[in-house]
């Protein structure tokens, strides 16, 4: 598919699919005219790559732990070091502490929404059983 279609098909502007080129976070193929490539799986990818930016992550970190999004999974880093693991780790962490803050807003306002029903008074022109 064209950048056009993709584009439609994960809501990314055209411009920020190619950044995502740009810093190799997709690489398509290209057609003899020169015309970008993309195959079904890299709308799962920018998916994938939105979601991660959307928590925080640099596009750095995001190039660094793609690899182990696909499936099957070829998980290579010649250049994981030391300092760039840790980094990883502290991200992992700041994910999972936003994680844990997302379930508590949610279910806080899953118990708002049920006390506001169980309270609410029948809406006017509603029957409520008795004759």
């Amino acid at each position: 598919m064209r950048i056009g279609e993709l584009s439609r098909l994960t809501g990314a502007s055209r411009r920020l699919l190619r950044y995502y080129e740009e810093q190799g976070l997709i690489v398509p193929d290209r057609e003899a005219n020169g015309y970008r490539d993309f195959d079904d799986r890299y709308v799962d990818r920018v998916q994938q790559i939105r979601g991660l930016l959307a928590a925080g992550l640099p596009t750095r970190i995001i190039k660094q732990i793609l690899p182990c999004l696909d499936k099957p999974r070829s998980i290579h880093f010649p250049d994981a070091t030391p300092e760039m693991l840790a980094l990883l780790t502290g991200e992992r962490d700041k994910l999972s502490a936003r994680i844990e803050v997302l379930i508590r807003n949610r279910d806080a306002m899953s118990e708002y929404l049920t006390e506001v029903e169980q309270h609410r008074a029948p809406a006017v022109g509603v029957r409520t059983g008795s004759v």
